[in-house]
């Protein structure tokens, strides 16, 4: 066993690599399995013994045939009805209860349940649902598909749980209460989350959650944002040093308790697992509770097992119990940030310094991490290598302990808590609102874009070789020449593009343009959806609101990397064309804002307007014969002529012309603004190029004289899918069927990203995208 130990000591990192690439090919392409061989070249030049180089193609062929047995499971449909039993990742929000259950297989399932009324709301609310069995009548539905290609897959998100599709629940008829060792911790985590709101002071609540239990449902999402500004989210998540903050507080108990220190690590063998489990069971408290476990396991019986080789085991145990688990993006990260510092040990061993040591262990993990968070967000915190010194010790050996500390004296009969809490409150206050204002600025955030695959190896493969030159003693000019050149060339890229191109972005109901002009000399936004938001009783409101603007359009201008808007047109005051606005703000630089006169004093506009007043943006009222041009690209407003607002026939219509090529965007313009267009434009509208249809393709607009006068190469109708508007109206789709003109809907289409090169037109649809 000795021999075996030593066999593969410091060589498991290759193992575990070659079981990576084979879970990535089963789920994504099985092309990937040549990724195999590189590897293999690699352990041959680091000059790995023969029998390594055959165990690890076996491992990779043999896991690839277990991996996609794994992946075709996950396609097969859920036989309804059936026994499913909740597991503890679930939520209630508003009227939704949705989470996994798993059958009687033990295969896990996503499902959603509409509550009837607050009474069952209420039932539910009040129990442990983790570990209860139920029958469950409904039917399996499809994922959705993303609004576009930088937006939230659900498809990737049951992939990487391990579930099989999605079960919308008719009826939930209760079966059993499922006895297993779980279940004592999964109701002893719901009573601490009920302990902590009850005995916390509601500003401390959220983050005691966080913090002891790993329940982030409750941290407010305008804090949650400003901690990912400054690259400090990581804080809330439990990991490592949680995990030896509490084997260290248990080990020295148990030794004060006169107990062996061979019973202790027993015991503390036994707790750790059970802990991960009360803690919620993050990728990053599973990868920390593992590598102490096989340490401690490895001392136990005199192995000695360096921690890259009890990492890499640990890597090599999660993606065999839930292969999808590399596509988790907490997984990656967690995993990766924590090689980076293992292998970068000798570098950091070189600095004694405390404060030099921990702007460099921020370095490393950052540098690492940055292009797989590009891949993920679209930006990165620059501020975060200057935070994490001063937040990471403020959370580690401060925060934290304070609250482990005030966990224990709440369940004290004696009113200590209440003291501890009278002092520690105002002054953790005064650090959140010290935390928002210094995360104000949008500039500390790089925002390049999405990388490409091939991108993402060029960035990583500079990355490797920074650190290959700091391990060499090179001299640190060369080294961030080495990561900014192509960290560089990369942010430039969209300058060097000569095409114009259109995203008619996909809100639901709703409209959004982008127009990105060639070298990205200006990027114009027409709108930015919303949704009609109706009052209702209480115990049907969401805790946390669908916002168009934060969860669809700024994801597409950061994904595209938009850190600018030169000009934002808000064609005119509804709620589905503005109500996102303010989210876009609080995200993008904009220059200036465009408007249809009288619009501002319309209630909807208010929220817009409050950001507004925060940032020095220009708010101008526009209409008709506004000219402005930008290279070869020529903008023109053709509509309204009053300055009196009345509703849909006063919006902003703006045509663009770039060389040969002509655009109309006509807002939701109705027959009688279009009637008048066509009079006072006839020769300029003839046989354009692109058209929005006005007012989401409304019987009451693109009438019959609007459409022969345009008469369009292509057009596009901005509306949701099953919208109860049944929009864009059939008479209205029949006339441009009957004109052979070929159109586009969003809801049906996903966004529709229109490209015009050397007036060429190419016209690519986000769902066409994911359904190849």
């Amino acid at each position: 066993m000795l021999y075996l130990v030593n066999l593969f000591r410091h060589n498991w990192i290759f193992y575990a690599l070659s079981i990576c690439i084979s879970a990535l090919a089963a789920f994504e392409s099985g092309r990937l399995l040549f990724l195999l061989a590189f590897l293999l070249l690699f352990s041959h030049y680091k000059r790995l013994l023969n029998i390594h180089l055959l165990l690890i193609l076996i491992v990779g062929i043999g896991s690839y045939s277990y991996f996609s047995y794994e992946a075709n499971k996950l396609s097969l449909p859920v036989e309804l009805p059936t026994l499913l039993t909740w597991t503890d990742e679930y939520n209630i929000n508003g009227v939704m209860l949705r989470g996994f259950m798993i059958n009687e297989s033990g295969e896990k399932v996503y499902v959603t349940y509409e509550l009837r009324n607050e009474k069952e709301k209420q039932r539910f609310e009040a129990q442990q649902l983790a570990g209860t069995s139920f029958i469950v009548t409904g039917k399996q539905v499809s994922p959705s598909i993303p609004a576009h290609r930088y937006g939230f897959s659900m498809a990737r998100y049951l992939q990487s749980r391990n579930a099989r599709g999605i079960i919308e629940i008719q009826q939930l008829q209760y079966s059993h209460q499922k006895k297993s060792i779980m279940q004592p911790i999964f109701e002893q985590r719901f009573q601490l989350k009920r302990h902590i709101v009850e005995t916390f002071p509601p500003s401390l609540a959220a983050e005691a959650q966080a913090l002891l239990i790993g329940f982030q449902e409750n941290v407010d999402d305008q804090l949650n944002r400003a901690y990912q500004k400054l690259g400090i989210t990581h804080l809330f998540a439990i990991s490592g040093l949680h995990v030896a903050l509490v084997s260290f507080l248990f080990f020295q108990l148990w030794l004060r308790l006169r107990i062996r220190r061979e019973s202790a690590t027993i015991l503390l063998l036994i707790l750790l697992p059970l802990y991960a489990v009360l803690a919620g069971g993050a990728p990053s408290i599973w990868r920390a509770v593992s590598v102490v476990e096989l340490i401690m396991l490895a001392q136990y019986f005199r192995w000695k097992i360096p921690i890259d080789d009890a990492l890499s085991i640990s890597f090599i145990m999660f993606v065999l119990l839930e292969p999808g688990a590399v596509f988790q993006v907490g997984f990656q990260l967690s995993y990766l940030a924590t090689y980076s510092l293992v292998y970068s040990g000798r570098i950091l061993a070189r600095y004694s310094n405390f404060w030099v040591q921990s702007f460099y262990i921020t370095f490393v993990c950052q540098i690492l991490v940055y292009p797989l968070l590009l891949h993920h967000f679209y930006e990165i915190s620059l501020s975060s290598f200057i935070a994490n010194i001063f937040f990471v010790p403020l959370f580690s050996f401060i925060i934290l302990p304070i609250n482990l500390f005030a966990l224990v004296l709440t369940f004290l009969p004696f009113p200590l808590d209440s003291f501890l809490f009278y002092i520690y409150e105002p002054l953790r206050t005064a650090l959140t609102n010290f935390i928002l204002y210094i995360q104000q600025p949008i500039v500390q955030m790089w925002n390049p874009g999405k990388p490409s695959i091939m991108w993402l190896i060029l960035l990583y493969s500079s990355v490797f070789f920074a650190f290959y030159l700091l391990d060499q003693h090179a001299p640190l000019k060369k080294v961030f020449i080495a990561l900014i050149l192509p960290a560089f060339i990369f942010h430039v890229q969209p300058l060097l593009h000569s095409d114009l191109k259109i995203a008619f972005v996909n809100v639901g109901q709703g409209d959004c343009i982008v127009i990105e002009l060639p070298r990205r000399k200006s990027v114009i936004v027409i709108d930015a959806g919303g949704l009609l938001r109706f009052e209702q009783e209480e115990w049907k409101e969401r805790k946390t609101v669908y916002e168009v603007g934060r969860q669809v359009v700024v994801p597409y201008l950061k994904g595209r990397g938009m850190q600018t808007i030169d000009t934002f047109v808000l064609s005119h005051a509804d709620a589905d064309h503005v109500e996102g606005a303010e989210e876009v703000l609080r995200e993008i630089l904009v220059k200036e804002v465009h408007v249809t006169p009288g619009s501002i004093a319309k209630p909807v506009m208010n929220d817009f307007l409050y950001e507004l007043e925060k940032t020095n943006t220009k708010l101008i009222e526009k209409m008709a014969g506004h000219k402005w041009q930008i290279g070869q690209t020529a903008f023109e407003y053709l509509w309204p002529l009053e300055i009196e607002y009345e509703g849909n026939n006063d919006s902003l219509v703006l045509f663009v012309k770039h060389n040969a090529f002509r655009a109309l965007f006509t807002g939701d313009l109705e027959q009688e603004g279009e009637k008048e267009l066509i009079q006072l434009y006839d020769e300029k509208l003839r046989n354009i190029d692109l058209l929005k249809g006005g007012h989401h393709g409304s019987k009451t607009s693109s009438i019959e004289e609007f459409v022969t006068v345009t008469n369009p190469k292509f057009a596009v109708f901005m509306a949701g899918e099953n919208n109860r508007y049944n929009h864009p109206h059939i008479d209205v789709v029949n006339r441009f069927e009957a004109k052979n003109i070929p159109y586009a809907t969003t809801g049906l289409d996903g966004t529709v990203e229109v490209s015009i090169s050397e007036n060429q037109i190419y016209i690519e649809k986000s769902n066409a995208l994911f359904r190849k």
